[in-house]
């Protein structure tokens, strides 16, 4: 195994004027040295963590990272900018930058040294030696650790830190002990443990000067878990400013690092002796029902890392009001697409995030379910539904028997929609209480066919309810069995009874006037809920209005109508229209685009022709004013053609690749070649009436360059 850095890997003039193009210059010497296989789909792995949350940090750092496939082994490029890359940090731009590469599954010993360096990074001298080294292998050697022969005093300060990374199960977690254990000598009397009990003669001399405050009072201990996205970098950047700041307020601290190199439990005596509890996370915390009880501080990585003396200060205040109200207690969690969120965030958007939660996992059901009962019609024509039950007759040598299995199976998946749509709903609201309520209520809205809407309203429902009894205060002694069995009892019972008997049945009535009128579409009044659902689709490029019209269409499939079908065809082929108009305008007048776009949209054809409709995020994100309109415009004439042309389609994607399900498919095609020309002539009209606002054609100077078509591809397969 080579080196993780190499001087090759070292760039102290980095000319980049945008993080994308930093990306870039970095990323092209891993190439060179045969770290990276493939330059576009490991930049577009790195775009892809990006788009998660910036990866600047406080202090002029920008730390682009990812996993991927394309990397051969762990690998780390260094960059020096002395002009400043943004990269999202809220102090300005970054003058050092890490582009991290891991292999996907690369193993733990490697991950533990991205975690160190991560740590150093919090470290003032470390990141001072990089701002004045002037030779690439200086540079190089500082980050592998290696120290200067004029320093040898600080060497056996490093070694503890870097050791225990080594380990793959422990690297981690034995760096949150080693901060534990420098806490301990500097406060030996009342922090003497076990594990340091036998060192207890060594500081006897200075027992007697701390003796006289020792029983005064007891450190304040605290517990963190830290963890983002990818587990590399934040984590443990999180974990390492906490253990300062812990040391500067005199507090013993343990972390827990949830990361790539391991998950290594805090042990339960430790929770238990806990003052307080800061969770500094991105990610779901795992077995977060291990802290009930104990005042909490919740907050995303990067306040672990920028503010960690607030948090300290927060949850210590919290511990003086004395014990913690049921309602407060982590065994009480915070929904998982809640905390991302702003405290000042408004009911209308976390119901929106609630909402695209059930839909995100959703959506892998449609996928499946949707594919295969369009490839059982494509085999065994629209009467394989009548098809007896594969388990009892089933010929291996008869297409048939096959379509049908295809069809059962698709049929299975699609019988799921709206139980995980509210199951998940719910667990967008109140975290895993929410999911048993959610299912169920998700299930009687199919018994009593309140359909796609009922699955909505049951899965709001029955996050309300467990809301409700999460709030409810109650001895500590029935804490442990309320997510167990107090919480799924009650909730499932209360949000039965209002979808059986007070709400069920409105909403049926509702859902089968709205499947009446879907199947009497017909004229003027088809093509403007096909232009609506164009606009729609158009208007975000696969965000949270784009999902909706595409779970208003899919919604329809779950009991097929002529009407539901319109709808469906004229939602994907309006959502192919974005990235085909941008391929087609860089193809007809590339000399309006940055090279970098000329080169995205070679790739916008395959994602457009896929029904991938972010494949034209990169054109938007660099010039939103003329992209999106235009876009909008085109959708809007594909939806409204496709309706009026009277168009059908069984399938929820497959863009161009299921044309064979599509009713009236050349004209479908026709639908979708015109509102690409309008789209791409209007954004060509709007791009020549003054300067591009890319940037000078050839330049790689778009804020956009590397949010690369193949990210796209990435989240329209969880999306779409």
């Amino acid at each position: 195994m080579s080196e993780l850095i190499s001087a090759d890997l070292v760039d102290l003039d980095l000319s980049a004027a945008t993080k994308d193009a930093a990306a870039r210059s970095l990323a092209e010497r891993m190439v060179a040295a045969g770290r990276v296989t493939d330059l576009e789909g490991f930049l577009a792995d790195v775009a892809a963590r990006e788009a998660q949350m910036p990866t600047g940090l406080d202090g002029g750092i920008g730390i682009p990272h990812c996993r991927s496939a394309h990397v051969t082994e762990p690998t780390l490029a260094f960059g020096r900018s002395a002009a400043g890359i943004d990269f999202g940090a809220a102090d300005g731009p970054a003058d050092l930058v890490f582009l991290i590469a891991a292999p996907t599954g690369g193993d733990a010993d490697h991950l533990s040294i991205l975690s160190s360096l991560a740590r150093q990074l919090m470290d003032e001298a470390f990141t001072g030696a990089l701002r004045s080294a002037a030779e690439p292998a200086r540079a190089a050697a500082l980050i592998r650790g290696e120290q200067p022969d004029q320093q040898p005093e600080q060497q056996p300060e490093q070694r503890p830190e870097q050791q225990p990374e080594e380990e793959p199960q422990s690297g981690p977690q034995a760096a949150s002990r080693s901060e534990s254990r420098s806490e301990s000598e500097s406060e030996p009397g009342p922090e003497a443990d076990g594990p340091r009990s036998a060192d207890a003669p060594a500081p006897e001399p200075t027992a007697p000067e701390a003796a006289p405050e020792a029983p005064a009072s007891a450190p304040f201990r605290i517990v963190a878990v830290t963890s983002c996205p990818t587990g590399i970098a934040h984590t443990y950047m999180a974990a390492e400013s906490l253990a300062k700041a812990a040391r500067a307020a005199e507090v013993e601290l343990t972390v827990e690092t949830q990361g790539s190199a391991g998950f290594q439990r805090l042990d339960p005596q430790l929770i238990a002796a806990a003052d307080g509890v800061i969770l500094a996370h991105d990610v779901e915390v795992r077995d977060r029902e291990r802290f009930a009880g104990k005042p909490l501080v919740d907050v995303g990585v990067k306040a672990g890392i920028n503010r960690p003396a607030e948090l300290i200060a927060e949850v210590r205040e919290k511990a003086a009001r004395g014990p913690v109200p049921a309602a407060d207690a982590p065994a009480r969690p915070t929904a998982p697409m809640d905390q991302g969120a702003e405290t000042t965030d408004g009911f209308a958007t976390r119901l929106r995030t609630w909402l695209m939660t059930g839909v995100s996992y959703m959506v892998p059901f449609v996928a499946a379910g949707g594919l295969l009962i369009a490839l059982a019609f494509a085999i065994g024509g629209y009467t394989v539904d009548k098809a007896p039950s594969v388990a009892d007759h089933f010929l291996w040598t008869e297409s048939a028997s096959w379509a049908a299995l295809f069809f059962q199976v698709g049929s299975t998946a699609f019988g799921f929609l709206v139980p995980v749509l509210a199951g998940f709903i719910a667990y967008g609201m109140a975290d895993r209480p929410g999911l048993v309520p959610g299912f169920v209520g998700g299930a009687v809205a199919l018994t009593v066919n309140a359909g796609f809407l009922g699955g909505l309203i049951a899965g709001l429902l029955a996050g309300a309810v467990v809301r409700a009894i999460q709030r409810v205060d109650v001895p500590p002694v029935l804490r442990g069995i309320m997510p167990v069995v107090v919480i799924p009892l009650l909730s499932s019972a209360a949000v039965g009874f209002l979808m059986f008997l007070v709400v069920g049945k409105p909403i049926a009535a509702l859902q089968k006037a709205l499947t009446g009128w879907l199947s009497g579409l017909s004229g003027a009044n088809a093509v403007i809920l096909g232009v609506l659902l164009g606009l729609m689709m158009c208007f975000d490029l696969g965000g949270p209005l784009n999902k909706v019209a595409y779970a208003f269409a899919v919604g329809g499939l779950a009991n097929p109508n002529p009407g539901s079908l319109k709808v469906m065809a004229a939602v994907m082929a309006a959502g192919m229209v974005p990235p085909l108009a941008m391929a087609l305008a860089t193809t007809v007048r590339g000399r309006l685009f940055t090279r970098a776009e000329r080169e995205n949209g070679k790739a916008a054809w395959v994602l457009g022709a896929s029904f991938i409709t972010e494949g034209a995020i990169p054109f938007a994100a660099a010039d939103p004013l003329r992209v999106i309109p235009s876009a909008m415009v085109g959708g809007a004439v594909t939806g409204g053609l496709s309706m009026a042309f009277g168009c059908t389609l069984r399938a929820p994607h497959g863009g161009v690749f299921v044309v064979p399900l599509i009713g009236q498919p050349l004209l479908y095609l026709l639908a979708v070649a015109a509102g690409t020309v309008v789209s791409a002539a209007l954004v060509v009209l709007l791009k020549s009436l003054g300067a591009p606002a890319a940037g000078t054609p050839g330049t790689d100077a778009p804020a956009a360059d590397a949010t690369h078509p193949q990210v796209s591809t990435h989240r329209e397969v969880t999306t779409h």
